[in-house]
């Protein structure tokens, strides 16, 4: 009899499991809600599954990156331990990294209990983070295209090159403001004004999430600007600062194009870590503005807590403090590189130390992304292994798309004489550590990147009819000036010489081997001139009576004004792309004319900045300083504020010339006044009065006239790119909504005041062509 029940026991057990496994659980069903699926999950999840989603892996664990051994072992550990997410940015073969992905996914699908799948992630602020994809310009160079379709393709490029390799997430774009010119990461940024930085990242963000991977904005917030320019020093700020200024980017970014994630910073603000800021993680991300997904922190940056803002023990690490003040704060997950605190959490909610509560919260916000973004339906969406990356990485259209951003980017400082373009008959010298032997792309690009791509040299040599002289003249590194004899006899045998100086980083593996570099993450620096015997080059050249054309070729401003009036021609190229020296080609010698406008000013001298255009009323001394100069003759005019220099820029925010000229005229608006629920057209015409096809961008700036807290003098609105024939005129019309034009009153609220604004139109901060005025009623 008793078996006779064993028996109908076990039949009924086995009936009932059967039932519900024809019953896919809510959470692997593609037609319920986020929200549903969300709560279902969650509600099957051990809090060891949960604290696994909150830590990063890495696929280090299981892949040998010396020569791709597999470790099996490794690969449970890691999807038992830090299953959400894990990283691949290694200089490795492509076919390693979409092995080693697939592997990982597969395991998690098929090997653990719930089948949660996990974010994979790499770099790819300029391009994605391995051998053979191409390689983009740097991002202060391409915000100065102010092209966002440029971008959105761009975004969209990389995201396809990613995702070949099952790549699902990139570290990148940067919300990061470029106010701190000593800083390092300047290159990393889209410059000094939050509104372009918002445009241009969200065109990114919108290009690369279409492509079904994920964004990751960094470094949230108000990064980039640290006590003396040092890497991840303190930032000093108040509410209104914060929200006035170093909000609006990231903002426009995260909420406007919907990224998926989130990077927190390094350094602290007003005295408050950014990793474990509950005013600004939570207070103002997910109240304020409603964020859904997930925060982490940056490499190592949860440790920072005890080590470098002494809140904690450091040694050994207060894992249990660290825990306690990033995860209920706002920062959802851990990123590797450090002592991995959050591994404390089962014990810790065990102990009743931890709400569960908040680990779930955490664990939901990832967990969204995922569902949203499409990866349980699709956990691996990389190439078959028998399939070559060539039809979707290095593609002939992603290398033209290269070429065509960092030519619309190369900005022209000065062109005296109409000294360019250049004929393709000219007998040409080029001279410059950076015009060849190595290209010269700054950080964030994979190892030993260095090694190709096309020179200046090799792009003015392709696109020459003449004869092409090539004399480095000095090493970058370097006060020995014996090359000089050769540079300056290969300068006065040709008709004109064209100098490549500037500054350099280096790749991600050589950054960090302590070897000699200009600029990069934690290479800040005290001046911005050019460094050792490259001024004295462009001297010697410059002396030499041929006209000289003087290229920057650095990842920041460079301070020396002197070749501003001195050389011939002068070009900014931000660190550029695989293909810069095509693209310096392009414009030096009139295949594209130059349409590229700063995304950053360049100051007289580091002792003048900050520099940006939008200074707080009162700034500047109303923007008619008493300044003084010393001159080459040796006379000396005193001024007083500075005594012997400029407060204003050199070059100001959106400064670019072109071979054309534009005039502006006939601004008219929509609404003679409007409201705050108002949205204002503001159209304005624009001739090329050239005989050259010409590109220029419109750019619109607004002023407060009068207003109850101090606010900036003037702010960027709007702008728009277009392209105007020779001869011909465009109407060009930019939207301006009312409510962007508010500012956080005495009691921190946002609102917009009644009274007038000045509307102006035109091609720089500083060149402002044409205005009228809207008055704003309640």
């Amino acid at each position: 009899m008793r078996c006779i029940l064993l028996f109908v026991t076990a039949l009924v057990v086995g009936v009932t499991q059967a039932a519900s496994n024809d019953s896919a659980p809510v959470y692997k069903n593609p037609q319920a809600s986020v929200d549903a699926r969300v709560n279902d999950l969650l509600s099957r999840m051990t809090i060891e599954e949960k604290t696994a989603q909150l830590i990063q892996g890495d696929i280090s664990n299981w892949i040998n990156t010396t020569d791709n051994t597999f470790n099996a072992s490794g690969l449970a550990w890691n999807m038992e331990k830090r299953a959400g997410q894990f990283y691949v940015g290694y200089p490795v073969p492509q076919q390693w990294i979409a092995d080693g992905v697939r592997r990982a996914q597969d395991y998690l699908m098929q090997n653990t209990r719930l089948g949660i799948p996990a974010f994979v992630q790499s770099e790819g602020i300029h391009g994605f983070l391995i051998g053979n994809a191409t390689i983009f310009n740097s991002p202060i160079a391409h915000a100065c295209s102010w092209n966002t379709d440029l971008i959105e393709r761009m975004g969209a490029a990389i995201a396809q090159e990613s995702l070949a390799l099952g790549v699902n997430q990139i570290f990148g774009p940067l919300g990061d403001l470029a106010r701190e010119l000593r800083y390092g990461r300047v290159e990393e940024t889209f410059g000094e004004d939050g509104y372009l930085a918002g445009e241009i990242g969200y065109s990114y963000i919108k290009g690369m999430q279409a492509g079904n991977v994920s964004a990751m904005v960094k470094h949230f917030a108000a990064f980039g600007v640290p006590e003396q320019g040092l890497n991840t020093g303190p930032v000093h700020g108040g509410e209104r600062e914060l929200r006035t200024t170093y909000l609006p980017s990231y903002k426009r970014q995260i909420m406007g194009a919907g990224a998926y994630a989130i990077m927190s910073a390094y350094s602290s603000y007003d005295g408050v870590p950014l990793v474990a800021n509950h005013h600004i993680l939570t207070e103002i991300l997910r109240e304020e503005w409603g964020y859904e997904y997930w925060v982490t922190s940056d490499a190592g940056g949860t440790d920072r807590l005890c080590g470098s803002f002494k809140m904690c023990r450091a040694k050994p690490i207060d894992k249990e403090a660290v825990t306690q003040y990033a995860l209920p704060s706002g920062n959802d997950v851990e990123m590797g590189g450090g002592s991995y605190n959050f591994e404390k959490i089962p014990e810790l909610v065990k102990a009743g130390k931890l709400s569960s509560d908040v680990v779930d919260t955490a664990v939901s916000r990832l967990l969204r992304a995922k569902f949203a973004l499409g990866i349980f339906e699709n956990p691996y969406a990389g190439i078959a292994s028998n399939q070559t990356t060539s039809s979707l990485i290095h593609t002939p259209e992603n290398i033209a798309l290269a070429r065509q951003l960092d030519a619309e980017s190369i900005v022209l400082l000065e062109n005296h004489k109409e000294t360019l373009p250049l004929s393709e008959t000219a007998n040409i010298a080029v001279i410059g550590p950076m015009a060849h032997g190595f290209m010269n792309y700054g950080d964030y690009v994979v190892k030993n990147s260095s090694a190709r791509g096309v020179t200046p040299l090799d792009g003015i040599k392709a696109a020459s009819k003449g004869i092409v002289t090539y004399a480095k003249g000095c090493e970058r590194w370097s006060n020995d000036e014996s090359g000089f004899p050769e540079a300056v006899a290969a300068a006065s045998a040709a008709d004109v010489a064209v100098v490549v100086v500037g500054t350099w980083s280096r790749d991600q593996f050589e950054l960090w081997q302590g070897l000699n570099a200009t600029t990069g993450e934690h290479v800040d620096v005290a001046s911005l001139n050019l460094v050792g015997a490259m001024p004295h080059l462009v001297k010697a050249i410059i002396d030499t009576g041929k006209p000289t054309v003087v290229v920057f070729s650095s990842g920041k401003p460079v301070t020396e004004a002197w070749i501003s009036s001195s050389a011939s021609a002068l070009l900014q190229q931000f660190y550029p792309s695989e293909e810069g020296g095509n693209a310096l080609a392009d414009v030096l010698f009139g295949a594209v004319n130059p349409s590229g406008k700063l995304s950053v000013g360049i100051p007289y001298d580091v002792g003048t900045t900050p520099i940006y255009y939008d200074y707080l009323n009162s700034g500047r001394v109303d923007g008619s300083p008493d300044v003084g100069k010393e001159y080459d003759n040796g006379t000396i005019a005193f001024g007083h504020s500075y005594v012997l220099n400029d407060p204003n820029p050199l070059y100001e925010f959106g400064y670019g010339k072109s071979y054309s000229t534009f005039t502006y005229s006939n601004i008219t608006l929509s609404k003679a006044n409007a409201t705050v629920a108002d949205t204002v057209i503001v159209s304005v015409q624009v001739t090329n009065n050239s005989t050259r096809d010409g590109t220029e961008v419109v750019q619109l700036y607004v002023r407060d006239v009068i207003a109850s807290v101090v606010v900036p003098n003037i702010q960027l609105k709007g702008f728009a790119k277009v392209v105007i024939a020779a001869g011909a005129t465009k109407t060009v019309q930019i939207t301006l909504a009312v409510t962007d034009l508010g500012l956080w009153n005495i009691k921190m609220k946002y609102v917009v005041e009644p009274g007038d604004f000045i509307i102006y139109v035109g091609s720089s901060s500083a060149d402002l062509r044409a205005n009228t005025t809207l008055p704003i009623n309640d």
